[in-house]
């Protein structure tokens, strides 16, 4: 039981780092966001969570660091977890 919900938890983050890092490069190649649907749908799935650290983070000029940043607590999150089902199951 704890090797499924372990492998749920490592899956579940895997894909957000990956849509997350998918948004880095679209943004560095810059497709059209009104006919682009993988775009549309990366920028639907990762606003929600690069929002509000961005809010918070301080201007950095033309650069966004809020995907640095939620890759790391991402990490440090999924770490935390997996001791927590280790640790139960």
């Amino acid at each position: 039981m704890g090797g499924l919900i372990a492998g749920l938890i490592t899956t579940a983050f895997t894909l957000l780092n990956l849509l997350i890092l998918a948004r880095v490069l679209m943004g560095i190649i810059n497709p059209d966001p009104y006919t682009n649907q993988v775009y549309r749908f990366v920028y639907t799935v990762t606003e929600p969570i690069l929002a509000p650290v961005r809010r918070r983070l301080p201007q950095g000029g033309m650069y966004d660091f809020s995907p640095i940043v939620v890759i790391i607590a991402a990490f440090i999150a999924e770490g935390i977890l997996l001791a927590f089902v280790n640790a139960i199951f």
